[in-house]
């Protein structure tokens, strides 16, 4: 089944070489994600570096993280393409933040969360150049015009473009947006399908498709509410 969306995926593919060996993740499925074509356009501010393509070996940081949250421990590498003038440490330390949030997907008391450099993992998130992210989701036969993430298998791709120019429901708001993306990401890894707007003023599902349009509903980045509440919506049919 091949999902259309903001999000993530199980399928394995196929991807530029890491830096150096980085494991073996067991199979999780066949979800594909991409964004939409018609992804709103944010016109990039003369200070951002965005090259095009990278060196297209994938750098981890030097070490991982302690497990956080409780439950089925998913194990995650993260990495960052060469070339992007894009710290893998920062970036990593940005990815394991959203995990570790109270009101992240650990909320539920099903599922933690640890950062490895080596051995199996479940999932790997990558940052990496417009031309990069085309290359490994065109493999999924997606095609992502160099402005959007796409995710497959392990792998949940991030276009450094869409990561440092945010969409126009989150302008302004970076640590939101990074939030959503991870968030909607791992839901996918972790089984969540997408759902749709519950209700008029209500918080947007994080597995809602919000690029599309929020459908009367406020944005939001989170699996769940600061009380602990999953902030759920109507399953949409097939996705």
């Amino acid at each position: 089944m091949a999902y259309l969306s903001f999000g993530g995926g199980t399928k394995h593919a196929a991807a530029p070489p890491p830096a150096r060996e980085t494991g073996t993740g067991q199979d999780g499925g066949a979800r594909v994600e991409s964004e939409p074509s018609d992804a709103p356009v944010v016109k990039p501010s003369r200070s951002v570096y965005i090259p095009a393509k990278g060196t297209g070996k994938f750098l981890l940081p030097a070490s991982g993280t302690r497990v956080f949250g409780h439950g089925k421990v998913m194990r995650y590498m993260v990495q960052v393409e060469g070339g992007l003038r894009q710290d893998p440490t920062k970036f990593a330390r940005s990815v394991d933040k959203i995990l570790a949030d109270k009101r992240g997907w650990t909320a539920s008391g099903k599922w933690a969360f640890q950062r490895v450099n080596s051995g199996a993992y479940d999932f790997v998130v990558q940052l990496a150049a417009p031309k990069t992210v085309d290359k490994i989701c065109g493999s999924y036969g997606m095609t992502t015009n160099g402005t959007v993430n796409c995710s497959g298998g392990k792998q949940v791709v991030v276009n450094l473009r869409r990561w440092l120019l945010l969409t126009k429901y989150y302008r302004g708001q970076p640590d939101a947006y990074h939030a959503l993306t991870i968030n909607h990401e791992v839901g996918h890894r972790l089984g969540f399908g997408h759902m749709t707007c519950p209700g008029r003023g209500k918080p947007a599902p994080v597995m809602m498709q919000q690029i599309y349009g929020l459908k009367g509903c406020r944005i939001n980045p989170w699996p769940f509410d600061s009380h602990g509440r999953f902030l759920t919506g109507p399953a949409v049919a097939g996705k």
